[in-house]
């Protein structure tokens, strides 16, 4: 029994650094290679997303997750079980981080070094000017109040999220050929509350594929949050190309739900831009907001309100060393840069 416990925990070691050595060397490569990055995502990633985001997204609720509960458990049962003898446990644990940093590798690492989303828009060589913003966050204004009266009257608002959100996706890549493939329909993360306490809206999933999102969150903010996962998904992994995408695939959406939550959020991006530069533009514009706006605002703020703390501020730092360490320089920054996208794409297609 000795000698084959022994025998198991070579192979276990063997696994570990063979399967975190790949994992390594695909992050390598697509940090000095020309070209790999972008081969990887048109040639080997979509096979990723149509085997194992197929499979495990026949699963309603979020593997991942429920997968974070049950091995953390197991792993723990291990480690308390052979606390006398912890390099029983070792191999392990190696096995399970190896796995895991191939799997991020080949989910998501190589993927942030794709040419960005905005690689394959056409603006025309515009520039983004002062008075740009002024009318983009007038416009959404605008149209944000319009979007909140056709969701009072919508039957289904709030309903059938995931299945929208795919449908929107899909939709928006019949304009943009870059989005076209498949999507598994996102989730709901069960115990949101962890999401929440950190501050986050959704997550993806490299390890299993998946679409997650914040289901506690105040409802305006899960259209857009299920769109700008999914973009993840679709091996876009900037966050302010995301946001933009999960922007554009809310404006135009069938569904009242996802409008109103592309207007709003957009609007709140650009009039936090505008509010920097002058905040009594921007009280005046807050003005102009329908009442029923407003108090989705305000329920919003209340909401995060309640979350912050020093377990939201660790989760923003962490975050903030995540992205920069994988080439997003300006780290959470990146979050508020969607609004030069939206203000380009206000220009060129929403301007009269």
């Amino acid at each position: 029994m000795e000698r084959k416990r022994k025998l198991c925990g070579k192979y276990l070691i063997v696994g570990a650094v063979s399967l975190a050595a790949f994992g390594g060397l695909l992050l390598l490569a697509a940090r000095k290679i020309t070209g790999f990055a972008e081969w990887y995502g048109a040639v080997i990633y979509p096979v990723l997303v149509q085997t194992a985001g197929r499979f495990w997204g026949i699963f309603p609720f979020s593997v991942v997750e429920i997968g974070m509960y049950a091995g953390g458990t197991v792993l723990l049962c291990l480690l308390v079980r052979n606390f006398k003898n912890p390099g029983k446990v070792l191999p392990v644990y190696g096995f399970v981080l190896g796995a895991l940093l191939f799997l991020y590798g080949a989910g998501c690492g190589v993927n942030y070094y794709k040419k960005p989303f905005s690689a394959s828009l056409d603006f025309g060589g515009q520039s983004v000017e002062r008075e740009d913003l002024k009318e983009l966050c007038l416009w959404l204004t605008e149209q944000v109040n319009l979007a909140r009266e056709e969701l009072g009257r919508a039957k289904d608002a709030y309903e059938n999220l995931p299945e929208k959100g795919v449908a929107a996706m899909e939709k928006l890549s019949g304009e943009y050929p870059s989005l076209s493939g498949y999507y598994p329909k996102p989730k709901p993360v069960l115990v949101s509350r962890i999401l929440s306490i950190q501050q986050y809206s959704g997550v993806y999933s490299p390890f299993t594929v998946e679409a997650n999102y914040n289901r506690d969150m105040v409802s305006y903010n899960i259209p857009h949050t299920i769109c700008h996962e999914l973009s993840h998904l679709d091996g876009f992994m900037r966050e302010d190309e995301a946001n933009f995408i999960g922007y554009l695939a809310c404006l135009g959406s069938d569904d009242a739900d996802f409008r109103y939550s592309g207007f709003l959020l957009g609007w709140i991006y650009a009039g936090n831009a505008l509010a920097e530069e002058n905040f009594e533009e921007y009280g005046k514009l807050y003005g102009m907001l329908s009442e029923e706006v407003r108090e989705d605002l305000d329920a919003n703020r209340e909401f995060w309100a309640k979350y912050e703390g020093k377990a939201a501020r660790a989760a923003e730092r962490v975050n903030d060393a995540y992205l920069k360490a994988n080439g997003q320089g300006e780290g959470i920054l990146t979050y508020g840069r969607v609004v030069d996208l939206m203000i380009l794409d206000f220009v060129k297609n929403h301007r009269e």
